[in-house]
């Protein structure tokens, strides 16, 4: 039980929450961060700076399995030429910096997890999409495909290969879900678009356990859709948080064009359209806490 894992982005919301979840299953952590701030003393920080291609070569002693969560934040900052390239390089040039090491070092290494985006599939409607549909053609697909592409490298050393396609992931720590509540709190919420876009939702808690599962079962591999089971609209969605904070939505929903001409191409975050199945991790034993986003919303704000 007691194999130590490499995680990088481990300092961000799902590190965190995966670093505590792994020490206290008995598992070694370490971190490759940009700078030295773990608070935790049983974490050890290892230093690289992507954007340089440098990086500690002591950070794949006595490592097991790499856990590849290092990006920037996708709708942290609006979408430039300089922004795009970016939020791929910091997901594919990360983790070409461990594999020339893994190339050149003794390592015992067997496997790589990683994190993809939901973003892959792009805004397809109504279509129910599984791990075997085409990638989008716009900004977030070819980010997914080459973060994919990228990882997908490890192969080439004979490591086994994880990657999940994460949704909206559901926490008050950080994410989607405190920016549409808060104008909810305040009397303020309203449904973007038509509200009938598809959220392909997550709760925190099922992520963490997803990759627990995958560290754990090692006839894991390929692609896998990090989505609940049970798909909601955005309005389907608001209103479920409306109700959770007994608040009223009384605000005309705001139209599609007003949010392209305030976010630019990023709308398709909230404009687009992900009806993602969580079938082919189901079939491989997963089981879900929360199947339902009321069940969900009910934990979170209990």
């Amino acid at each position: 039980m007691n194999k130590h894992i490499l995680i990088t982005g481990g300092t961000g919301l799902l590190g965190k929450q995966l670093t505590a979840a792994l020490l206290k299953k008995g598992y070694s952590v370490s971190h490759l961060s940009r700078q030295n701030n773990n608070a935790d003393a049983k974490v050890k920080t290892y230093l690289w700076n992507v954007a340089k291609g440098t990086i500690d070569a002591d950070c794949i002693k006595g490592v097991d399995l790499i856990v590849h969560l290092a990006g920037a934040g996708i709708a942290d900052k609006k979408w430039t030429s300089e922004r795009k390239q970016l939020l791929i390089e910091s997901r594919t040039r990360s983790i070409a910096l461990i594999y020339d090491l893994l190339k050149t070092k003794p390592n015992k290494v067997s496997s790589v997890i990683s994190a993809s985006g939901i973003g892959y599939y792009g805004d397809r409607g109504n279509e129910l999409l599984t791990e075997e549909s085409s990638p989008s053609a716009d900004f977030m697909g070819e980010c997914c495909v080459k973060w994919e592409q990228a990882v997908d490298e490890a192969a080439k050393l004979g490591l086994r290969v994880v990657k999940f396609r994460t949704g909206v992931v559901l926490t008050t720590e950080g994410g989607a879900l405190p920016q549409l509540a808060l104008p909810i709190k305040f009397g303020f919420g309203t449904v973007l678009g038509n509200g009938q876009q598809w959220i392909p939702w997550i709760h925190l808690q099922d992520v963490i356990d997803m990759y627990i599962l995958s560290i754990e079962n090692e006839s894991l591999s390929g692609v896998y859709n990090m989505v609940a089971p049970v798909p909601v609209t955005n309005e389907y969605f608001t209103q479920a948080v409306a109700r959770q904070l007994h608040k009223p939505l009384w605000l005309p929903k705001v139209p599609a064009f007003a949010l392209k001409l305030f976010l630019g191409e990023m709308s398709t975050v909230v404009l687009g359209s992900t009806k993602a199945s969580p079938g082919k991790i189901e079939k491989a034993g997963f089981h879900f806490r929360y199947i339902t986003v009321e069940d969900a919303l009910k934990e979170i704000y209990k």
